[in-house]
């Protein structure tokens, strides 16, 4: 039976350089045990154990898989990154907690005049000072949300930019459906001052995508649903609306909403469907809702989604009833 490798130094932490590991005692052959791995030259990793498989539907598993997957990669690179680098573009996006897909190579930037960072597994890109706004994220130097979002100008079409810029602007709720402004990531003015920065490339495109951001929307599929029925006519819904009854008590918060029609749209996703509470909530709060004398629309991504969606005849229908 194999001998286990000596413990670690705890100052180390689960990311490290060499020369770190060397400093406090450890020697080159512990470094080669198998307890570690080398995401990149110079630098070791503690291999942790792979966490169990979510099932494939189950709510926002993959999305939060991917996530983890980023941040691993992040702080293994962050020990022997450049000083000044920073994380940015699909890479940024994803610590932020955006809605794009990412690659095997984690998006690393310098700033002019200095070099792009070349080595396997980082995509080095050189950046200027006047475009790019720089924070701290968990530890790690990235660009802020409205840099990340106007960069990425040159890699996303247009909806792709409209889905992403509303998760920046969104203003997420607390567990009792309290709004917290003060966790938004950015303002809609603070994208187009991004957009707008002096030799912004891509302008046109980030400018045609302003027009189309919104605040409200909680998820792509609620974008996606709102772009779908305004292309094919239908008005704008009014988002992320408290719904009251007539003694003012909160029924329930509404994806979106048409007062006039008396229309509210639930865009539900697949938690809706297998979280058991979240199923039982639902039915209480259409009731309350159909009891306030509201018409409701329930729709998931097989209505939205594709050539030819079925949420604008839906809705239409709705709101002519």
């Amino acid at each position: 039976m194999p001998t286990p490798p000596h413990p670690l130094a705890p100052g180390l932490g689960d990311a490290f350089t060499v020369a770190q590991a060397l400093a406090v005692g450890h020697t080159a052959s512990r470094l080669r045990a198998r307890d570690l791995d080398k995401p990149y030259r110079g630098a070791r990793r503690v291999v942790t154990p792979p966490a169990p498989a979510a099932p494939h539907d189950a709510p926002l598993a993959r999305d939060r898989a991917e996530r983890e997957r980023v941040v691993r990669a992040a702080r293994a690179y962050r020990p022997v990154m450049p000083p000044g680098a920073v994380f940015v573009g699909r890479t940024a996006a994803v610590l932020w907690g955006l809605p794009c897909a990412h690659g095997d190579e984690l998006h690393v930037g310098v700033f002019a005049p200095r070099h792009g960072v070349r080595r396997p597994g980082i995509r080095g890109v050189k950046l200027s000072p006047r475009l790019v706004g720089t924070c701290t994220l968990e530890r790690m130097p990235v660009a802020d949300p409205a840099s990340t979002w106007a960069m990425l100008g040159a890699e996303l079409s247009v909806r792709q930019l409209i889905v992403l810029g509303d998760a920046v602007v969104r203003i997420p709720r607390d567990q009792r459906g309290h709004p917290q402004p003060a966790q938004q990531l950015c303002t809609v003015a603070g994208l187009r001052a991004a957009a707008e920065a002096p030799r912004r490339r891509h302008r046109d495109r980030l400018s045609t995508a302003l027009d189309g951001i919104r605040v409200g929307a909680m998820s792509p599929l609620e974008t996606d649903f709102r772009l779908v029925t305004v292309a094919a006519g239908l008005p704008e819904p009014d988002l992320d609306v408290e719904i009251r009854d007539e003694r003012g008590y909160l029924i329930g918060i509404a994806d979106a909403v048409y007062p006039r029609e008396r229309v509210i749209v639930e865009v539900e996703g697949d938690h809706h469907r297998v979280s058991r509470t979240q199923w039982q909530r639902d039915i209480e709060k259409h009731a309350a809702y159909g009891a306030a004398g509201w018409r409701v629309v329930r729709l998931t991504s097989a209505h939205i989604s594709g050539p030819h969606p079925l949420a604008p005849a839906l809705l239409r229908a709705a709101l002519g009833a």
